[in-house]
């Protein structure tokens, strides 16, 4: 306390003011134009991951709400149709959903194993025979493949969201470190710690930090509500995955 009383002294001795906005530059938007070139820099790097994860979030929020409401109504098509193919006639117009994705690979499938012997197919006085499926376990595989390509797409960028959250405040802190040692530097070839000569450095110092935590805040709210999403979707694909099995079970084996 007692130090502070003396630097409290030595600054009313040379006449410090309270800071008024001309002292600080202007206001922040003065202070960024007034900052060294490695302030700028840190910036304008901040700016690019912070415009990167904004498109980035947008573009996801609208794709996972497009995604929902397709795989709705292909769920209700698949449930109320008799026959796989009358399913697979809609899927070009549900190519957004991903168990769009995996029916197709369970479909290929089941009609590679369900096609008919070369020599059964060209005779036709043979009874038709009920198609009978050689592996559910290959049926299963298929959906699998197809399942883990899906949840890929799903997550396709959002792992840079992940990345700004853990980076961009470091970058922040970084440009903080480098504005203060430039603070202390104006301050001993001035020979002054009046506010005049302290404020604006300081201030402008703290910008990065600022816009750092601004730029990892949203990006690791919408990190983890994107992912939570993704779970979501990866779970109905496994509902969907176990339901595709039954039926086949049900009618080829």
């Amino acid at each position: 306390m007692r130090t502070l009383g003396f630097l409290l002294l030595a600054m009313q001795a040379e006449g410090a003011t309270a800071p008024t906005p001309s002292a600080l530059g202007g206001g922040v938007v003065g202070l960024i134009k007034d900052s060294s070139l490695d302030a700028k820099i840190v910036l304008a790097i901040l700016v690019v991951f912070s415009v990167a994860s904004w498109g980035i979030i947008l573009y996801k929020l609208w794709t996972f709400n497009r995604i929902q409401a397709q795989t709705a109504k292909f769920l209700d098509i698949f449930r109320r149709s008799a026959k796989f193919s009358e399913v697979q006639a809609v899927c070009q117009s549900l190519g957004d959903s991903p168990l769009v994705g995996i029916f197709l690979a369970g479909y290929a499938e089941l009609n590679l194993q369900l096609r008919p012997a070369a020599g059964v197919a060209n005779n036709p006085t043979s009874p038709p025979a009920r198609p009978v499926l050689k592996s559910l376990a290959a049926v299963d595989r298929a959906l699998l493949r197809a399942s883990n390509v899906e949840v890929n797409k799903l997550e396709k960028r959002i792992t840079f969201l992940a990345t700004t959250a853990a980076v961009t405040p470091f970058i922040g802190l970084f440009g903080t470190v480098f504005g203060i040692i430039n603070a202390f530097q104006g301050i001993g070839a001035s020979g002054s710690t009046s506010l005049d000569v302290v404020a604006p450095g300081i201030a402008a110092a703290l910008i990065a930090t600022a816009a750092g935590l601004a730029a990892a805040i949203p990006a690791v709210y919408f990190y983890n509500l994107l992912t939570q999403r993704v779970k979501t979707f990866a779970s109905d694909m496994d509902d969907f995955t176990l339901e595709f099995l039954n039926i086949v079970e049900r009618n080829f084996t």
